[in-house]
């Protein structure tokens, strides 16, 4: 596509740095090319730039074409148009040897990855700036290593951290056992086989010569993964489903079939979109597929309509629940607690991942977190690389209940407390 020569806005600094902070909106992970800039500098001189919030939203409705790219178009633009106390706080993020990592505050999301972009080159050189000092800032040698990413909160992590994350989560393996099956076959195995003995026998002439034995069959369970997309699990479902897609393409895992939901508001089964080889166009049509991501959550609702059209399809052959939400739900607790009730029956283990978890003072005070936590099997963090690796030994052990145990004993104190406030 070719454009017609663009008269430049009175001011051609603004242009240059229009140009520049489109390029870093592009090292922060946002898929912005030269078309969008031109249309940029464009719509500027259409809109006026007077006011910063005009500014803000012409940029913005040109570079950004999803919600999770908001916040990170939102941090990066306060500290490319210049907040100095930000910037400095931004600098301790990415060179903690000087000021220390988290020192002030803790980063908020998209704050690291805006910082990033931001650092990773110096700003266009005016011709006010020629005869200043130039402060080179190296933040190359500042990233985490493969033992610190694993770590990490999905949530906190730049675009250089979450593309090292998931090279790790590509090679992270869940095994699982095979179960016991009530079939059985023939051959060596510690049950009589009645049948085949005195058939052998009718052709020996009525003679019992052999003992003939069935063992037990094995059979592989399925995985069934309920994935919240809710605006507060945005980071986390995408890092939960990468780490899916790829247990759904591996080979001698133990796995029969793998069944893959989101939900917000509405259920989507995208389970179809994780047999695609390559996992960004696989996560791309899920995405495309699920019209709510980002959106409100409805917990209670979106398990009650999977235990009624999909529980019957997929939850056999002893299949694993693998549920990942936060659980802050606003719709009736008692519709929550009637479907997690009807899905712990219908499943042999639910396995809750909750990114809260992370927070070392959390304590299930949330309705939904109370009405869902009695009726699972194993309640865990589900924030980093570190908590899904212990996924596999979760399963493995039907007694690793998680913290589910300290969660039932908080909840009896703080209803104990509130009984105690009522007499």
């Amino acid at each position: 596509m070719t454009y017609p020569d663009l008269p430049l806005p009175d001011d051609p600094s603004l242009a240059r740095n229009i140009t520049h902070f489109a390029r870093a909106l592009r090292r922060a992970g946002l898929p912005i090319g030269p078309g969008r800039v031109l249309d940029a500098v464009r719509a500027v001189r259409a809109a006026g730039f007077t006011k910063r919030a005009d500014f803000f939203y012409t940029l913005q409705a040109c570079f950004v074409n999803r919600p999770d790219q908001r916040a990170v178009f939102a941090q990066t633009f306060r500290l490319y148009w210049r907040d100095p106390q930000y910037l400095e706080h931004m600098m301790s993020l990415l060179i903690p040897q000087v000021q220390g990592l988290n020192e002030d505050r803790p980063p908020e999301p998209a704050e690291k990855r805006a910082a990033q972009g931001i650092l990773d080159a110096p700003p266009p050189i005016t011709p006010q700036d020629a005869e200043e000092t130039e402060i080179d800032i190296d933040a190359s040698h500042t990233m985490s290593t493969q033992t610190q990413i694993k770590t990490l909160d999905f949530e906190q992590m730049s675009a250089d951290e979450m593309a090292r994350a998931r090279r790790i989560l590509s090679t992270l393996r869940l095994p699982v056992k095979p179960l016991p099956s009530r079939r059985t076959r023939g051959g060596a195995g510690a049950l009589p086989d009645w049948r085949q003995t005195l058939r052998a026998a009718n052709r020996q002439g009525g003679e019992v010569t052999k003992f003939m034995t069935r063992a037990k069959r094995t059979q592989p369970p399925n995985l069934v993964v309920l994935c919240d997309i809710s605006g507060s699990m945005s980071a986390y479902s995408r890092a939960v489903l990468h780490f899916i897609h790829t247990v759904s393409n591996q080979r001698g895992a133990g796995w029969g079939h793998i069944h893959a939901f989101t939900f917000g508001t509405h259920l989507t089964n995208i389970t179809r979109h994780l047999r695609t080889r390559d996992v960004d166009a696989a996560l791309a049509a899920a995405g495309a597929q699920a019209q709510d991501w980002e959106g409100g959550t409805r917990i209670g609702a979106c398990l009650d309509r999977f235990n009624r059209d999909w529980s019957r399809r997929v939850l056999g052959q002893g299949a694993v629940v693998l549920l990942i939400t936060d659980g802050l739900d606003r719709d009736d607790a008692g519709l929550l607690s009637g479907a997690m009730q009807r899905l712990s029956r219908t499943a042999r283990q639910v396995i809750w991942l909750n990114p809260l978890m992370r927070w070392a003072d959390f304590a299930p005070k949330a309705r939904g977190i109370q009405a869902m936590l009695p009726y699972v099997d194993s309640f865990r963090a589900g924030h980093n690389i570190a908590s899904l690796e212990g996924l596999a030994a979760a399963m493995a052990d039907p007694t690793d209940a998680g913290d589910k145990a300290r969660m039932m004993a908080m909840m009896r104190e703080q209803s104990d407390v509130m009984g105690g406030k009522g007499a």
